[in-house]
């Protein structure tokens, strides 16, 4: 009789233990299969998400009874009959549900979550920032100033020649050589020539009258070609990138805010994630279509501008494949990822283990 009661208690706690294992088990497997369906719907956003959580949930139950076959093939203390093919079993359900869709998908949404408001904002920043050249004609106009800095040494340089030649003790005033150097002026500032001026005198007054003469007429022409090199080199494209620029500066300026907004709220909006990424696209659109006026801070940028159908950094974040092929590459060092990779396994593993104990097989 005390035996019979002894065997009741244990059936007792072991029901207890199994029903709060149970509990246990719906609990984490909640968490987990929200994260799955979250990833599964940033990446399939064309799916309804009712059948999101129906193929989250079924791949997770069937990633759980693969775990207890692992484990009932290695349990010695009851009889199972074909051990190898439960291990077997076991091993394939959960490659093929867990560590390939439910793992990778949970790592993803919590890695996402956490990173999401800051990519974006950098990602609108940097964005914003080459636009704003594209705007102002940065580069151009440094092209511009190159341009007519070169222009004044090599007229400066001719100009000493000239002054040197006129002052030729051997031969004062204007000769063969520096009629030489006033072709060589004229054709660096484009002009058909420079004229030849006459002198009354080889006097020191009047020697110097006909340099600054030459210099003050030079000086003229090389304004002037400075003018046309700021007229040809002003692309005529700016008329067409300039309204662009700001039009999509207005956009990211917008997304901005309100991305701003959703960090101070502390939330994650999807849409408005969503909503970032199409103005940061024809953000990068502009700056793609328009590169060569653009001077880029890093090649990374230079590369990602100026590639065909871009992925903006933003938008690489709502896809659990492109989030670990950057992890892989070592684009996220410094953000945690190892963190969320370590919550991604204990989530699941605590539902693999309550899940064992609720269902476990026993011999009585």
């Amino acid at each position: 009789m005390e035996g019979e009661l002894h065997k009741t208690l244990r059936m007792g706690q072991r029901s207890t233990l199994r029903l709060i294992c149970l509990v246990l088990f719906v609990i984490f497997a909640g968490i987990s299969c929200w994260a799955t369906t979250e990833s599964l719907h940033l990446l399939l956003p064309s799916w309804p998400i009712i059948f999101c959580w129906a193929v989250t949930i079924g791949l997770f139950v069937l990633s759980s009874i693969g775990s207890k076959l692992l484990v009932d093939s290695f349990n010695m203390g009851i009889y199972l009959e074909h051990r190898r093919l439960h291990l077997l079993g076991g091993v394939v359900m959960l490659l093929a549900f867990w560590l390939i869709v439910s793992f990778p998908t949970n790592t993803h949404t919590f890695f996402y979550r956490s990173s999401v408001t800051d990519v974006a904002q950098q990602d609108l920043a940097t964005t914003k920032s080459y636009l704003q050249q594209l705007r102002d004609n940065v580069k151009s106009e440094q092209d511009i100033r190159r341009k007519q800095d070169q222009l004044d040494r090599e007229v400066e340089t001719l100009l000493v020649a000239l002054n040197n030649e006129i002052d030729n003790i051997a031969n004062p005033g204007f000769g063969p050589r520096s009629k030489a150097i006033l072709t060589k002026i004229a054709v660096t500032l484009q002009i058909e020539e420079i004229p030849a001026l006459s002198y009354t005198s080889s006097s020191t007054k009047s020697i110097q009258g006909l340099k600054d003469q030459y210099r003050k007429m030079i000086l003229e022409q090389l304004n002037v070609r400075k003018s046309k090199l700021r007229e040809n080199y002003t692309n005529q494209q700016e008329k067409h990138f300039k309204p662009e620029a700001v039009q999509a500066i207005k956009n990211i300026e917008v997304m901005q805010a309100e991305i701003a907004r959703m960090g101070a709220e502390g939330a994650i909006d999807n849409d408005l994630i969503k909503q970032a990424d199409i103005a940061l696209k024809q953000g990068y659109a502009t700056i793609h279509n328009y590169r060569d006026h653009v001077d880029f801070s890093s090649e990374s940028d230079r590369v990602l501008y100026e590639s065909n159908d871009p992925i903006t950094r933003t938008a690489r974040l709502l896809s659990v494949f492109d989030v670990w092929k950057d992890y892989l590459a070592g684009r996220y060092a410094g953000r945690g990822f190892i963190f969320w990779i370590l919550l991604s396994l204990v989530v699941d593993i605590a539902a693999f283990i309550f899940f064992d104990i609720a269902f476990a097989r026993r011999e009585d």
